[in-house]
Formats: C-alpha cells, structure tokens, sequence
C-alpha cells in the first residue's frame, strides 16, 4: 500500500466513521473530506470541485423540480387521494395501492419527497380506517426505496452507477433497464408486507405539533358552529334560480354566504359564491349569522331550505377549496375603528371575516357591526391563492399563521395537466434517447416554469441541497481512489476472496458489501464508493461491467435494514412509532430476498 493510498483510506474511513455517527451533520462531512482530498496531492482542488459540474448532480437537483412542481399541482395528492378512495377500511388493500402508489411516483420523483407527501396522508387514512400508521409507514418507505430499482431516475444511486459507466466509455442503463428487477422484487415486497404486518401493529400515531394548529382547533376556538350554517336549496326553494345579486341577502336576511356547495359524493365542490352565481335545487349554502337574534329556523322556513350538519370536520375536509388563515390588525392599519362591515375586505381581498378575538377572548356574537381594534385577531376564509396574496400585503392586517392543511394544499391545481404534459414530455426524451437525460430533465423544468407550476423561489426551495451536496463531497472519492490503486486493489480482494467461483458468487459478495456499507452511511454515497470497484472486477475478469453495476444500484436501493440506511427510512421512524429493531427484523429477511432475486435474474437480463 502507497503513502496516497494510505492517506485517502484514513480521510475515507474518518468520513465513514463520522458519517455513523452523524456528526457532524453528513453534507458537513462530505465538505470537509472534499477540502481534505486536495492536502494528500493525489488530487487538484479542481478535481476535489468537479462534481459541481457533473451531468448526474445536475439531474438530480432538476428532479428535485420537477417533483415539487408535481406537489404544487396537485399531482402526487391526487394519488393519495386516489390510494385512500381504492383501499376502502381493508388494510391488505391499502399495503398494496399504497406501496404502489408511492413506487409509481417515486420512480419518477425524489422518493425522499414522495414520503413527506405521503406520511400525513397515511396518517389521516389511519385513522379514518382504524388502522394503527405504523402497519402502513414501513411498507411506504420499503415502496419508496423499491422505486429505485424501476426506472434510471428512480434514485441518485442509479445515476451515479450510470455515470460510472459512462465515463469508462460504456453505453450507461437506458431508462426502464432497472424495471425487469424492480417490478418482480416490489411485487415480492407487498406480499411480505403483507403477510408481517402483524408483527408492524402496536404502533400508535404520533400526535401532531402543538405548535401548528389545525383548521378543527381554529373552527373550535372561534366558536364557528354556533354562528354558522349549512342550509341545503329544497324542492321549490325560493331562492333557486335566482343569481346572489338579485338576492341580496346580507342586506335583507342579515345572511352572509361564504361558499356554495355543488354536487355530492367525491365529485362535490365548493365554489366561492359571486354575485352572477345561480343558485340551484340541491345547493348547499355555508351561511355566517351576521345578526345577533337571527331566527334561522324562520330564514329557512321562508326560503324553503333545509338544515344540514356543520362539524369541524367539515372545514378539514374542504381544506383543498376552502383555506383559514389567521391574521392581525396592527395599530397603523386602516381598518381600526371601523366594523367589520365597513371594512369590506371580502370585496377588496377575496376573503371573509368568520372570527375575531378582543385579544384572546373570542366574539361569540354576530361580527357584522364589531369595531376593529389594534390587535385583534380576524379568521379569514377564502381561497387559498387569496390568503397567500394577502401574505404579501402587511399595510391593513398581518398574517400570523396558516393551519397544518396548508403544507397539504396545491397552490397550482388546476395546471396540474400542464404539469403532465411537461413530465411525459421528458420521460419520452430519455426513454427515445431523443436528448441526454440532463438536457431533457432542464427542459422540462423550464417548460413548468413557462407553464407556471412552479416559480423560481419553489424551484430553488424544492432542492434538497443536503442530499446534493453529499453526492458532491463523495464523487472525488472515486477519482483519488482510482488514482491511487485503491479501486483495483479492493476488486483484486473480492476475487481473490471468491477464488474460483462463478461470477454469480462475486456478484453476490458484492451486493453485501454494498448492504454492509449501507448500514452506516447513505445508500447515495455507498453507491460512489462501490461503482467503481465493481467495474474494476469486472475488468479483471473480462466481462460485461454491466451486471456487476446492475448489482451495485439495486442492492444501493435495498437499504431496508436500518432506519439510518436512507432517509426516507428515517422520515417514517417517528410517525410509525419504530424502534431500531423494528427495521432490522422485518428489512433484513427482505434484503436476503432482495439478493436471492438479484443473483437470479440479473445474469440473464444482462448476461456476463
């Protein structure tokens, strides 16, 4: 072993080492190696640098985009949406159409951001289900790993594999070369979930942040049940037929209508009310008292409508067309000392006053004459692109808080076709070879860009910097351990280790390397190492790298051992209630059937 080679194996294993502990934080880490690699003088700092321009690092921030403009919208809650409808209260059915669900999004989009999406998703259909979250967060985050093994973009590892291969002047995967692996083992996965779930149950939710209140909290400590109403158009009701204007029920009745329900079932919506709006028979109307003393059962006698349930649920389940925010009327503001009336701040702003608090005492009577006062708190209700253009106007009143529904909301819903189209678009491009993968994944994000599914503030937001700085830090690894015979000396190892043994056996030594490494740094880095060292073993047998490298991206993805192997692992640690075990009894049987399918089928799809 060289002085190079000795001092590049004590950064790599201070790195590693560091990694396992988790201190510092890794993208800390990976920086302090890249400033360390220069010292040894196997490489420049320019080398030390490069993976800031390298194709795949660009790629991967791109995909970042594109997923998060698939959130904005609406995309991936459509999904969720979907998954829950499909399900039903059968657990078995919601493993599967939830681990597929999750799979198909995540091979398309960082699996890292499926998850988040998901989590609060499978936390609602929990308990809507009565079924316990940690029976539903394991299979989500194995479904979110398995995506790695379906397309090239499915997860950083494959690209890095590719990238290897590139750069040894091979051809690199094609875009569905990893689906002949994924769909068998992802279909093997939701058996196994499947059949363990029993030994996932006990798991309890974890309760949600006291710090950010729901929109059930708000309903409750503002009273709003008490003040308003549902009130549903009869048969020859009086108003149906009739445009809000020509009505003119705040004037008249004392009413004020805050949104008009159309349709029933999962096709119903909520429509913001205008004054052209024709009511019709089976409308239901979402009514503010604005009059202290209103007789409601004497308004819907006369007007032939028919009272139907308001619950704080109500406002939870609109939450997609219907937003709360609270907000503060500072002394400055315009609005002090005039009523809530006068103010007309539905008329200038979109939104309607349904609570005010004098301080922390909230008004329990009609608001329609209250004064404002320097601050008072107001709930307003509207749409959600309303309450976001109110963000930016602190001149009247101050938004103080949105409710934990708004993290759930698509900004951008109804550009959610546009954002498909953008997507196909690109994955036809890499499928056709029509563009190199980076080229197209850019020009796709600038089409959702031009198409507005996401502005330049979301885009640079929605990358997930720590991710991408840990590839980086890590890609000159491979450069000083190339360098320094480090790569042919580890391939030399494993050959010699195997002996005389089929290629099928190398291949399987090195899946456990790969698993081993994986269980104490990320899957991502553990890729960077093990690409190359693959590679070199297949050169010195003199055969096809392609298997070799097919190995090391799927067994990067079958980090299921640990909760510390990947992040989406350690994302449903908490929400599942799991402990360390619990990831080591049910991922390690897994990664043994993970491997038994790789050694199968990876030889014969892509012969040596």
């Amino acid at each position: 072993m060289t002085t190079d080679l000795a001092l590049v194996l004590a950064i790599l294993v201070a790195t590693v080492v560091m990694f396992a502990l988790n201190r510092p934080r890794m993208d800390v880490v990976a920086v302090m190696a890249m400033a360390a690699l220069p010292f040894t003088g196997v490489i420049s700092v320019g080398e030390a640098l490069s993976g800031f321009a390298d194709p795949n690092v660009i790629l991967i921030a791109a995909l970042f985009v594109v997923g998060e403009a698939l959130v904005r919208t609406g995309v991936t809650q459509r999904i969720g949406d979907w998954v829950a409808a499909r399900a039903g209260r059968s657990e078995a059915r919601l493993i599967f159409f939830l681990m597929v669900g999750a799979a198909s999004l995540s091979s398309i989009m960082s699996s890292t951001g499926v998850v988040a999406i998901f989590i609060p998703m499978i936390l609602r259909i929990a308990r809507t289900a009565s079924v316990a979250a940690g029976r539903l967060m394991m299979p989500l985050s194995m479904a979110a790993l398995i995506s790695g093994m379906l397309t090239l973009i499915g997860t950083p590892p494959n690209l890095i594999v590719h990238g290897e291969l590139v750069r040894r002047g091979e051809a690199g995967f094609g875009f569905f070369d990893f689906t002949p692996f994924g769909l068998p083992i992802l279909a093997l996965a939701i058996l196994y979930m499947i059949a363990v779930r029993r030994f996932l149950g006990g798991a309890e939710v974890v309760a949600p942040d006291p710090a950010r209140r729901s929109l059930a909290d708000w309903v409750a400590d503002y009273g709003l049940p008490a003040r308003q109403a549902r009130l549903r158009l009869g048969a020859g009701s009086g108003l149906a037929g009739r445009p809000l204007a020509a009505l003119e029920l705040r004037a008249r009745e004392g009413v004020n209508i805050l949104a008009v329900e159309r349709g029933s079932g999962r096709s119903a919506r909520v429509d913001r009310p205008r004054a052209e709006t024709v009511l019709e028979t089976g409308d239901i109307l979402l009514v503010d008292i604005m009059e202290t003393g209103f007789d409601l059962e004497a308004f819907a006698g006369r007007w032939g409508l028919v009272a139907e349930p308001l619950s704080e649920a109500w406002f939870t389940d609109r939450a997609g067309a219907l937003g709360l925010a609270e907000a503060m009327v500072p002394p400055t503001s315009p609005l002090v000392g005039q009523t809530v009336t006068a103010a007309r701040i539905r008329s200038r702003h979109d939104l309607a006053v349904i609570g005010l608090k004098h301080g922390a005492r909230p008004v329990a009577s009609a608001l329609r004459d209250e004064t404002l006062r320097p601050g008072d708190t107001l709930l307003l209700m509207g749409p959600w692109r309303a309450i976001r253009r109110a963000q930016e106007s602190r001149r009247e009143f101050l938004m103080l808080d949105l409710p934990g529904e708004a993290e759930n909301i698509a900004p951008e819903g109804r550009r959610a076709p546009l954002a498909l189209v953008a997507v196909g678009l690109m994955i036809l491009a890499m499928v056709a070879g029509l563009l190199p993968n980076v080229h197209a994944a850019i020009l796709c994000c600038l089409l959702l860009g031009l198409f507005r599914c996401i502005d330049m503030t979301g885009a640079y937001q929605s990358m997930h910097w720590k991710s991408l700085v840990l590839i980086v830090g890590m890609l000159p690894f491979s450069i000083a351990l190339q360098r320094t015979g480090g790569v042919d000396l580890a391939a030399q190892a494993l050959v010699d280790l195997a002996g005389a043994a089929s290629p099928r056996v190398l291949l399987a030594a090195i899946f456990v390397t790969t698993s081993v490494f994986s269980l104490f740094i990320s899957n991502t880095a553990t890729a960077v190492l093990m690409a190359p060292v693959a590679m070199a073993v297949a050169e010195s047998l003199g055969i096809s790298p392609y298997p070799f490298a097919m190995t090391v991206a799927l067994a990067a993805s079958a980090a299921f051992m640990t909760p510390v192997s990947s992040p989406v692992n350690t994302l449903v640690l908490g929400p599942g209630g799991y402990r360390f075990i619990d990831f080591v009894r049910i991922g390690v049987p897994f990664t043994l059937i993970t491997l038994v399918v790789v050694i199968a089928m990876v030889p014969v799809v892509l012969p040596f």
